[in-house]
């Protein structure tokens, strides 16, 4: 048998991976809270009788996971604060970031047996930029709609622009629609590629998540962007 030495690299923080979680579970119940409100279903006929399923708590629900939401993204800037492995984004400024996220596509693509060693790869890095604008558009066009009617207040003047530059809220509720369902899109790639990664390379890209640290066998390109790593026991 071959012995492989790993070392072992921290990455992210705890704020990072609370902040994760919390996504991952307001995703999941803004999408499912978010189709009822666009095409009610089984709880149409209830209404406007207020039962456990009607559309005030389905509404309610929406509207306090997207605070949630928002909220949390205080860990993720602290984190970004405290803790080097915790990047917001990617540095789109060095020549060197597009050949390798051309190489780790490629690889993943099956078109290259490997790509350079990362703690992060960049195609990676650049997907979490795109996400995270994709989440300021929901956030955007999804409080214009929910302080639509009462404009005096102080969030229909932070967000009652978006409104009149999309050119009214029938074009805000399908652009916050079809943006929620790229969300959904990226999420389903997201998992391929981790669960790709963690049985390919098994360099703990999953239980990081977790556990805040990876396991690679070769130095990463990035590795001076985090603290010195430790020999896995």
């Amino acid at each position: 048998m071959k012995e492989e030495k790993r070392k072992v690299y921290y990455l992210f923080s705890p704020f990072l991976r609370i902040f994760h979680w919390i996504m991952v579970l307001s995703i999941v119940v803004l999408f499912v809270t978010g189709i009822l409100i666009t095409k009610p279903a089984a709880v149409q006929a209830l209404e406007p009788t207020f039962t456990a399923m009607s559309m005030d708590w389905v509404r309610n629900i929406h509207f306090i996971f997207a605070f949630l939401f928002c909220a949390a993204f205080i860990l993720r800037i602290y984190g970004f604060i405290v803790n080097k492995g915790d990047r917001l984004f990617p540095r789109v400024w060095e020549g060197h970031f597009y050949s390798e996220t051309i190489d780790v596509a490629m690889h993943y693509m099956l078109l290259k047996p490997s790509h350079a060693p990362f703690l992060r790869n960049p195609l990676a890095r650049g997907s979490y930029a795109g996400l995270y604008a994709m989440v300021l558009i929901e956030i955007l066009t999804g409080f214009a709609m929910y302080y639509m009617t009462e404009p005096s207040n102080i969030g229909g003047t932070l967000f009652g622009w978006v409104n009149v530059l999309l050119g009214g809220e029938m074009v805000t509720h399908w652009v916050h629609h079809i943006v929620a369902w790229l969300i959904i899109v990226f999420a389903i790639g997201h998992v391929y590629m981790v669960l790709r990664a963690d049985l390919m390379e098994a360099e703990g890209e999953a239980s990081s998540m977790f556990s805040g640290v990876k396991f690679l066998e070769h130095v990463p390109k990035d590795a001076c962007e985090v603290d010195p790593p430790r020999e896995a026991k």
